[in-house]
């Protein structure tokens, strides 16, 4: 086309939209898989192209409006993530909503817990705690006390059958 075509000149932009009116909603298209969200983030590239018509030359349009429909298509991901990541928080602090009974009960629960454990034997304690709390596999406590395997088990298993009687099937 010629130089002296005008952007805001609503045949010129017409003929713009036409000849880029599929690519676009394609582009959008592809990128979402959700054709009204495409058609949407296309009209507000063609806007953007209209309110800004005087800046942009013919020969410049489509760029101009791919450029806008790249930064529509981005700006609207980083507001998904926003929101994403809003939600994420809020069921977060949904989890931690708890009545003040609950509190109460857990607290007296962890007492009952600790006071079970002090109660174990030195060895036991030791091994009981080394596993559940610091997450040490069997061999790793039977190196770091220098005993063997099976006599990590078996003080586990006697921790474990002490610590049921004094606290009950939870």
């Amino acid at each position: 086309m010629t130089n002296n075509l005008d952007v805001c000149d609503e045949e010129t932009f017409k003929q713009i939209f036409k000849e880029n009116f599929k690519p676009l909603q394609n582009l959008f298209y592809y990128k979402y898989g959700d054709l009204e969200k495409a058609k949407d983030l296309m009209q507000e590239s063609f806007i953007k192209l209209w309110n800004n018509c005087k800046k942009v030359t013919y020969e410049k349009s489509k760029g101009y409006l791919f450029m806008l429909a790249r930064n529509a298509f981005l700006n609207d991901v980083k507001r998904q993530d926003m929101i994403n990541r809003h939600h994420k928080g809020i069921d977060k602090n949904l989890l931690y909503i708890e009545s003040p009974d609950y509190v109460l009960e857990e607290k007296e629960f962890l007492n009952k817990i600790n006071s079970a454990i002090s109660l174990l034997p030195d060895k036991q304690r030791e091994v009981f705690l080394l596993n559940r709390m610091d997450e040490k596999t069997y061999k790793e406590i039977s190196e770091m006390l220098d005993i063997s395997i099976k006599t990590v088990e078996k003080w586990m298993h006697d921790a474990l059958v002490v610590l049921r009687k004094k606290i009950g099937n939870v």
